[in-house]
Protein backbone atom coordinates (compact mmCIF):
# COMPACT_ATOMS: atom_id res chain seq x y z
CA UNK A 1 0.00 0.00 0.00
CA UNK A 2 0.99 2.96 -0.63
CA UNK A 3 2.01 6.31 1.31
CA UNK A 4 -0.44 8.76 1.31
CA UNK A 5 2.65 11.83 1.90
CA UNK A 6 4.96 10.27 -1.06
CA UNK A 7 2.90 8.57 -3.14
CA UNK A 8 4.94 5.21 -2.30
CA UNK A 9 6.51 3.38 0.08
CA UNK A 10 10.34 2.37 0.36
CA UNK A 11 9.05 -0.79 1.58
CA UNK A 12 6.72 -1.39 -1.35
CA UNK A 13 9.04 -1.14 -4.51
CA UNK A 14 10.89 1.97 -3.90
CA UNK A 15 14.98 2.56 -4.55
CA UNK A 16 17.30 1.75 -1.74
CA UNK A 17 17.84 5.32 -1.67
CA UNK A 18 14.33 6.24 -1.21
CA UNK A 19 14.28 3.48 1.58
CA UNK A 20 17.06 5.42 2.99
CA UNK A 21 16.05 8.38 2.60
CA UNK A 22 12.74 7.86 4.98
CA UNK A 23 14.78 6.33 7.53
CA UNK A 24 17.08 9.39 7.76
CA UNK A 25 14.31 11.38 7.75
CA UNK A 26 12.06 9.74 10.87
CA UNK A 27 15.36 7.93 12.27
CA UNK A 28 13.26 4.67 11.42
CA UNK A 29 11.97 2.43 9.12
CA UNK A 30 8.01 2.41 8.02
CA UNK A 31 6.57 0.02 10.81
CA UNK A 32 9.10 -0.34 13.17
CA UNK A 33 8.52 0.96 16.20
CA UNK A 34 11.37 3.04 18.18
CA UNK A 35 9.68 3.28 21.72
CA UNK A 36 8.23 -0.56 21.95
CA UNK A 37 9.85 -3.59 22.79
CA UNK A 38 12.44 -5.24 20.30
CA UNK A 39 10.85 -6.92 17.37
CA UNK A 40 7.09 -5.18 18.09
CA UNK A 41 5.63 -4.24 15.04
CA UNK A 42 3.59 -1.02 14.55
CA UNK A 43 -0.04 -3.13 13.74
CA UNK A 44 0.86 -4.95 17.31
CA UNK A 45 1.73 -1.98 19.11
CA UNK A 46 -1.40 -0.33 18.26
CA UNK A 47 -3.54 -3.31 18.95
CA UNK A 48 -1.85 -3.76 22.57
CA UNK A 49 -2.61 0.37 23.21
CA UNK A 50 -5.91 0.39 22.27
CA UNK A 51 -7.68 -3.32 23.73
CA UNK A 52 -6.90 -1.02 26.97
CA UNK A 53 -8.54 2.08 26.19
CA UNK A 54 -11.87 3.45 27.34
CA UNK A 55 -12.52 6.34 24.71
CA UNK A 56 -10.91 6.59 21.33
CA UNK A 57 -7.57 7.54 20.71
CA UNK A 58 -6.21 10.09 18.14
CA UNK A 59 -3.81 9.06 15.72
CA UNK A 60 -1.46 11.95 16.55
CA UNK A 61 -1.64 10.73 19.77
CA UNK A 62 -0.74 7.19 18.68
CA UNK A 63 2.22 8.52 16.46
CA UNK A 64 3.67 10.64 19.54
CA UNK A 65 3.31 7.45 21.95
CA UNK A 66 4.64 4.95 19.34
CA UNK A 67 7.44 7.39 17.47
CA UNK A 68 6.12 7.00 14.46
CA UNK A 69 4.81 9.43 11.61
CA UNK A 70 1.12 10.00 12.07
CA UNK A 71 0.46 9.16 8.43
CA UNK A 72 1.90 5.76 8.96
CA UNK A 73 -0.25 4.93 11.81
CA UNK A 74 -3.46 6.08 10.10
CA UNK A 75 -2.46 3.59 7.20
CA UNK A 76 -1.78 0.83 10.08
CA UNK A 77 -5.23 1.77 11.63
CA UNK A 78 -6.84 1.49 8.60
CA UNK A 79 -5.98 -1.71 7.25
CA UNK A 80 -6.34 -3.53 10.75
CA UNK A 81 -9.90 -2.47 10.56
CA UNK A 82 -10.50 -3.44 6.82
CA UNK A 83 -8.61 -6.67 8.12
CA UNK A 84 -11.04 -7.71 10.96
CA UNK A 85 -13.79 -6.75 8.81
CA UNK A 86 -13.23 -9.49 6.15
CA UNK A 87 -12.63 -12.19 8.67
CA UNK A 88 -15.66 -11.33 10.01
CA UNK A 89 -14.25 -10.95 13.69
CA UNK A 90 -16.92 -10.31 16.56
CA UNK A 91 -15.01 -6.93 17.12
CA UNK A 92 -14.26 -4.03 14.86
CA UNK A 93 -12.11 -1.11 14.83
CA UNK A 94 -13.62 2.17 14.23
CA UNK A 95 -12.69 5.92 13.49
CA UNK A 96 -15.12 7.99 16.12
CA UNK A 97 -14.77 11.33 17.54
CA UNK A 98 -11.82 12.10 15.96
CA UNK A 99 -9.76 8.86 17.27
CA UNK A 100 -10.19 5.16 17.34
CA UNK A 101 -11.45 2.43 19.44
CA UNK A 102 -12.57 -1.29 19.13
CA UNK A 103 -16.25 -2.06 19.40
CA UNK A 104 -18.16 -4.93 19.37
CA UNK A 105 -19.37 -5.57 15.74
CA UNK A 106 -23.05 -4.48 15.42
CA UNK A 107 -24.41 -8.02 14.54
CA UNK A 108 -23.04 -9.66 17.67
CA UNK A 109 -24.95 -6.94 19.86
CA UNK A 110 -27.43 -8.79 20.66
CA UNK A 111 -25.50 -12.05 21.90
CA UNK A 112 -23.68 -9.30 24.04
CA UNK A 113 -26.97 -7.95 25.57
CA UNK A 114 -28.47 -11.26 26.14
CA UNK A 115 -24.87 -12.72 28.04
CA UNK A 116 -24.93 -9.26 30.23
CA UNK A 117 -28.56 -9.54 30.86
CA UNK A 118 -28.49 -13.46 32.01
CA UNK A 119 -25.42 -13.03 33.82
CA UNK A 120 -27.29 -9.66 35.82
CA UNK A 121 -29.73 -12.74 36.39
CA UNK A 122 -28.08 -14.91 37.85
CA UNK A 123 -29.47 -16.32 41.01
CA UNK A 124 -27.32 -15.05 44.27
CA UNK A 125 -25.73 -17.48 46.49
CA UNK A 126 -26.60 -18.50 49.95
CA UNK A 127 -23.62 -16.44 50.96
CA UNK A 128 -24.79 -13.26 49.55
CA UNK A 129 -28.48 -13.65 50.54
CA UNK A 130 -27.46 -14.01 54.01
CA UNK A 131 -25.39 -10.57 53.40
CA UNK A 132 -28.01 -8.69 51.64
CA UNK A 133 -30.57 -9.93 54.32
CA UNK A 134 -27.97 -8.87 56.94
CA UNK A 135 -27.50 -5.50 55.47
CA UNK A 136 -31.41 -4.93 54.84
CA UNK A 137 -32.16 -4.82 58.49
CA UNK A 138 -29.49 -3.47 60.09
CA UNK A 139 -28.54 -0.72 57.59
CA UNK A 140 -26.66 1.70 57.25
CA UNK A 141 -24.45 -0.93 58.56
CA UNK A 142 -20.56 -1.01 58.43
CA UNK A 143 -18.96 -4.51 56.46
CA UNK A 144 -17.53 -5.27 59.95
CA UNK A 145 -20.62 -5.75 61.33
CA UNK A 146 -22.05 -7.87 58.33
CA UNK A 147 -19.22 -9.90 59.08
CA UNK A 148 -20.06 -9.94 63.12
CA UNK A 149 -23.36 -11.14 62.02
CA UNK A 150 -22.45 -13.64 59.81
CA UNK A 151 -19.65 -14.82 61.68
CA UNK A 152 -17.38 -14.81 58.74
CA UNK A 153 -15.72 -12.07 56.04
CA UNK A 154 -18.08 -10.89 53.67
CA UNK A 155 -15.86 -8.42 52.32
CA UNK A 156 -16.03 -10.33 48.87
CA UNK A 157 -19.82 -11.36 48.46
CA UNK A 158 -20.41 -7.30 49.62
CA UNK A 159 -18.35 -6.00 46.67
CA UNK A 160 -20.62 -8.41 44.60
CA UNK A 161 -23.79 -7.02 46.25
CA UNK A 162 -22.48 -3.42 45.02
CA UNK A 163 -21.41 -4.89 41.61
CA UNK A 164 -25.14 -5.90 41.10
CA UNK A 165 -26.59 -3.02 42.25
CA UNK A 166 -28.30 -4.44 45.17
CA UNK A 167 -26.65 -2.57 48.27
CA UNK A 168 -24.75 1.44 47.67
CA UNK A 169 -22.54 3.15 50.06
CA UNK A 170 -24.11 5.20 52.01
CA UNK A 171 -21.55 7.32 53.86
CA UNK A 172 -19.26 6.75 57.02
CA UNK A 173 -19.43 5.57 60.54
CA UNK A 174 -18.85 9.50 62.54
CA UNK A 175 -16.79 7.11 65.14
CA UNK A 176 -14.84 4.11 63.53
CA UNK A 177 -15.03 6.35 59.73
CA UNK A 178 -16.00 2.89 58.36
CA UNK A 179 -17.89 2.85 55.26
CA UNK A 180 -21.30 2.33 55.56
CA UNK A 181 -23.74 0.55 53.40
CA UNK A 182 -27.10 0.63 52.95
CA UNK A 183 -29.72 -1.58 49.52
CA UNK A 184 -30.44 0.30 47.07
CA UNK A 185 -33.92 1.66 45.04
CA UNK A 186 -32.91 -1.37 42.93
CA UNK A 187 -33.37 -3.88 45.47
CA UNK A 188 -36.93 -2.49 46.43
CA UNK A 189 -37.68 -2.33 43.01
CA UNK A 190 -36.85 -6.19 42.76
CA UNK A 191 -38.54 -6.98 45.83
CA UNK A 192 -41.90 -5.22 44.99
CA UNK A 193 -41.25 -3.14 47.67
CA UNK A 194 -41.70 1.08 47.83
CA UNK A 195 -39.81 1.04 51.37
CA UNK A 196 -37.40 -0.42 53.97
CA UNK A 197 -40.56 -0.42 56.10
CA UNK A 198 -42.62 -3.10 54.46
CA UNK A 199 -40.02 -5.84 54.87
CA UNK A 200 -41.27 -9.03 56.98
CA UNK A 201 -40.44 -8.67 60.67
CA UNK A 202 -36.77 -10.69 60.66
CA UNK A 203 -35.00 -7.89 63.21
CA UNK A 204 -36.18 -9.77 66.49
CA UNK A 205 -33.51 -13.06 64.97
CA UNK A 206 -30.95 -11.08 65.01
CA UNK A 207 -27.87 -11.19 67.77
CA UNK A 208 -28.60 -8.68 70.11
CA UNK A 209 -24.84 -8.06 71.12
CA UNK A 210 -23.90 -6.98 67.28
CA UNK A 211 -21.46 -4.37 68.88
CA UNK A 212 -19.58 -6.96 70.84
CA UNK A 213 -19.34 -9.52 67.67
CA UNK A 214 -18.14 -6.69 65.46
CA UNK A 215 -15.51 -5.56 67.91
CA UNK A 216 -13.97 -9.32 68.45
CA UNK A 217 -13.75 -9.28 64.72
CA UNK A 218 -11.19 -6.12 64.36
Amino acid sequence: MGSAARGEGAGDGGTEDEAAGGAGAWGETAGDVRSGEAGLGLRASLEAILMVVDEPVAEITLAQVLEVPTQEVARALRELAAEYSGQGRGFELREVAGGWRYYTRAECAPLVERFVRDGQQTRLTQAALETLAVVAYRQPVSRARVAAVRGVNSDGVMRTLVARGLVEEAGTDPESQAVLYRTSSYFLERLGLTDIGELPELAPFLPDDVENLEETTK
